[in-house]
């Protein structure tokens, strides 16, 4: 594996890593959760940028700079909304992870934190989503012509269990 992947639980906007993963909406304009904590963290310039970018479709990542932010940069992802675990929501929440990580390798990016994605007010059960995001993370790895370094964060124990859990099995 080209790489690490460890666990770490608290407010992701703290990190000082390259870049930060925003669980955002299609709007990629803000909201609740994860994706208002960012932008209210991140400043104004961070709106602004997300103007320019025309929003996302489901499973698309769209990066920007990290304005006021420890990390230099902020790759949004729209996670799915969770209907009754389908193939394709599946699908989905693993192309969250992996065009994530490919803007990482296009930016020569060493270092990505991930909150968990469409755990939140989407609905995505976590210990699904816990075991989604680190099969596809390894995987990438394994590919990556680079070596990054993963944080998966976790907002509280129950997430940082199950992260811990997948990583081990």
């Amino acid at each position: 594996m080209n790489g690490t992947i460890k666990v770490w639980r608290g407010d992701i906007t703290t990190l000082n890593v390259d870049a930060i993963v925003n669980a955002a909406n299609s709007s990629l304009l803000g909201g609740g959760g994860v994706d208002g904590a960012i932008h209210r963290a991140a400043g104004p310039g961070l709106l602004e940028a997300c103007k320019k970018l025309n929003g996302a479709k489901t499973g698309e990542a769209k990066w920007t700079k990290g304005f006021n932010l420890p990390s230099n940069y902020v790759i949004h992802t729209v996670g799915p909304v969770y209907k009754n675990g389908s193939s394709e929501v599946k699908k989905q929440l693993a192309n969250c992870y992996e065009n994530a990580l490919e803007i990482a390798e296009k930016q020569r990016i060493h270092s990505i934190a991930f909150p968990a994605i469409s755990t939140g007010i989407y609905g995505y059960p976590a210990e699904e989503a816990a075991e989604i995001a680190v099969e596809t993370i390894r995987r990438k790895l394994e590919q990556s012509p680079i070596e990054i370094e993963v944080t998966l964060v976790a907002f509280d124990e129950k997430t940082e269990q199950l992260y811990k859990k997948n990583l081990e099995g």
